[in-house]
């Protein structure tokens, strides 16, 4: 089941930093992000692929079938990090209109990694 984690994130009058390093147990081979989303997204889950996804601004949900249980998380913070594995379907949802969702995954795209059907 995905994991969400908070990022370590460090305040002073420079600024705000917030780290992502050790918390990731894969090399990332591709990075992407969703901006000015007016739609449902996702409704997969993958062969391989493994995810790392964070709400830089603004706000969605991210719903999760693993084929045991089912959840929803809500990011709101760029400081969460929603860990999903290759076998959570999930689909992202309810994007506040000044989100941007990166996302960074462990496989190059494939079509043939994706598989539609969602658990029953």
């Amino acid at each position: 089941m995905a994991n969400l984690i908070n990022l370590p994130t460090f305040k002073d009058d420079r600024g705000i930093l917030t780290v992502l390093d050790s918390h990731l147990d894969f090399e990332v081979k591709r990075i992407y992000y969703i901006y000015k989303a007016c739609a449902k997204r996702g409704g997969h889950r993958h062969k391989k692929n493994r995810q790392a996804v964070i709400c830089l601004n603004g706000s969605c949900e991210i719903f999760v079938n693993d084929g045991k249980s089912k959840k929803t998380f809500t990011l709101n913070k760029n400081n969460q990090c929603l860990i999903l594995d290759s076998t959570d379907w999930h689909t992202m949802d309810k994007f506040s209109k000044d989100s941007y969702l990166l996302v960074l995954a462990s496989e190059k795209y494939d079509v043939n990694d994706y598989i539609d059907e969602e658990y029953k």
